[in-house]
């Protein structure tokens, strides 16, 4: 993984080494969109889903963090994945979760 410019705030450090895209990604793949496999577009893909596992407790305010991030940052990824394509992500994600609490 390239050198992480960590994200100023609770858990930064931590996506930071993951990449908000990469961790999107991820999430929307473990949501149950299997189809979707873009996280697995980086020869690093298993040490990020280690930190995943371990940071549940900052997904929910990560994925409301992205939705507030420039799209200039989010399109550096080495994924392939736009901006665009990441918030909308994010935000199916964190609507699923308000369906399930409700």
């Amino acid at each position: 993984m390239a050198k992480a410019h960590p994200f100023n705030f609770a858990g930064g450090e931590e996506l930071s080494h993951m990449g908000a895209t990469w961790f999107v990604s991820y999430a929307y793949y473990c949501c149950g969109n299997e189809q979707h496999t873009a996280w697995k577009g980086v020869k690093t893909y298993l040490s990020r889903m280690s930190i995943f596992s371990r940071t549940g407790k900052y997904h929910t305010f990560w994925l409301q963090q992205v939705l507030l991030m420039e799209d200039k940052r989010l399109n550096t990824n080495s994924l392939g994945v736009s901006a665009s394509t990441t918030k909308r992500m994010a935000r199916e994600i964190l609507q699923n979760k308000r369906e399930l609490i409700k």
